[in-house]
């Protein structure tokens, strides 16, 4: 007798905001109320229909087009062909007006001049992370949801790499007993909370050291540029490295902390068993009193 697995429930919360049967439902009320509608449009009625929105007030609409995309993967709705994508269903990626092309760095990252982080701000920008991730990073390129930041790392002669920063993981075990906080703290709070979801390094870089002077860049002006764009700062940054291919060897340089490990059970947990592979849990408080702040009123501001 051949085993199958039971369908999937409806995740109680989706891209970090409550969900479950009624949803569900909701989103299927907007896609029978406008057939015709892209995507787009789609995520926007989403947003106005739920109330999603950002802390500053605008519609969520990078986390409404990650939830759609979501569901429709996991099989709970049909979504309309995507006007810009390609045919194995990946995120389309435009071109960048140039490649950059392969350099040598010096062997020790305090002999690389002008070494920057660059705000993700034009178009022209926007295209060449995306294209830098697509054909380089090894799980490619996603929408990133809720507040985000991303960068472009260079140096005085040209790019090295990209940075992405976005919306934190719901539940995750190891961090939250770290944190040590409840259900209701990290509801309010959870926004507080980046996720490092990308870190490139192009393949021809070679420079010790690197990475973690990388990390401790973006350290330091990570709470300041979401404040400036969001109107908030965040108080602690997560990241998840895949156990066997990294080592985490530059999070550990740039003093991150290792608070554990994921469950391999993937964002939306459909199942009760891991199907993704297991990913060490690195830390990086942006406030010395991070924990008091996120147990406090203030964990929602």
């Amino acid at each position: 007798m051949i085993a199958t697995r039971p369908p999937p429930s409806v995740p109680e919360r989706l891209v970090g905001r409550p969900f479950g049967e009624a949803g569900l439902r909701a989103v299927r009320e907007v896609l029978a109320s406008g057939p015709s509608l892209c995507r787009a449009q789609l995520a926007r009625h989403l947003c106005s229909r739920l109330g999603w929105r950002r802390v500053g007030g605008e519609l969520s609409l990078m986390s409404a087009r990650v939830a759609l995309l979501r569901l429709e993967r996991a099989g709970w709705i049909p979504l309309p062909r995507p006007r810009n994508g390609n045919a194995n269903r990946q995120w389309a990626v435009a071109e960048p007006d140039d490649w950059p092309e392969p350099v040598r760095l010096p062997p020790r990252v305090d002999q690389v001049v002008g070494l920057r982080l660059e705000p993700v701000q034009d178009r022209a920008e926007s295209r060449l992370y995306h294209a830098l991730l697509a054909r380089y990073h090894y799980l490619g390129c996603v929408p990133l949801a809720g507040a985000q930041m991303r960068y472009l790392i260079g140096w005085k002669d040209g790019w090295l790499g990209a940075l992405g920063f976005g919306a934190a993981a719901w539940q995750v075990r190891d961090r939250d007993r770290f944190i040590g906080w409840d259900h209701a703290h990290r509801r309010a709070g959870l926004h507080r909370i980046l996720n490092n979801s990308r870190f490139l390094l192009l393949p021809w870089v070679r420079c010790r050291g690197l990475a973690s002077k990388v990390l401790a860049l973006s350290a330091r002006r990570l709470a300041g540029d979401v404040a400036a764009r969001y109107g908030y700062r965040p108080l602690l940054v997560e990241s998840f490295v895949e156990e066997g291919r990294f080592s985490g060897a530059c999070y550990r340089a740039a003093n991150w902390h290792h608070v554990g490990w994921t469950q391999g059970r993937g964002k939306l947990g459909q199942w009760s068993e891991a199907r993704r592979p297991r990913k060490a849990i690195w830390l990086y408080p942006l406030d010395p009193h991070f924990r008091e702040l996120l147990h406090g009123p203030e964990a929602g501001r």
